[in-house]
C-alpha cells in the first residue's frame, strides 16, 4: 500500500504547526493506525530552524500516533540543518542506516571470524 502523502509548501509559520500535526494524525488514522506519512519538502522554501520545528512536532504527532514520517525531496540545506540539531529523518529514496542494503556483502579478511 502507497503511503499518504502531505505536501508541506511556503514557509514553516507556528500557526501552521497545529494545523499540519492533525492532518498528519488523520492520515495515520485513515491508514489504519501506524505506519508512514510521507511529507513532501520540495516546495518548503529555503530552510530554516522554523521548518526543523515544524518538522519535529510533526514527527512526534506521528510517533504519537502510531506511525512515523518519511521525508521527501527535502533541500540539502534541511538535511544538513536537521542533522547539526540532531534530528534524523527517514528519506523517501534512502536505505536506512541500521539496515544493510540488500545484496551487500561485508568483505572478511583471510583468517578473520565471519560475522
Amino acid at each position: 500500500m502507497t503511503p499518504p502523502v502531505l505536501a508541506l509548501t511556503g514557509p514553516a509559520t507556528p500557526e501552521r504547526v497545529a494545523g499540519l500535526a492533525d492532518d498528519v494524525r488523520a492520515l495515520l488514522d485513515a491508514a489504519g493506525g501506524g505506519g508512514v506519512v510521507v511529507c513532501d519538502v520540495g516546495g518548503m522554501g529555503p530552510p530554516g530552524l522554523a521548518a526543523v520545528d515544524l518538522l519535529a512536532r510533526l514527527q512526534l504527532a506521528a510517533r504519537r500516533a502510531g506511525g512515523r514520517i518519511r521525508l521527501r525531496d527535502p533541500d540539502p540545506a534541511l538535511r544538513a540543518l536537521l542533522d547539526l540539531v540532531g534530528l534524523r529523518f527517514e528519506v523517501e529514496g534512502e536505505v536506512e542506516e541500521r539496515e544493510p542494503a540488500l545484496g551487500v556483502e561485508i568483505e572478511v579478511e583471510p583468517g578473520e571470524a565471519a560475522v
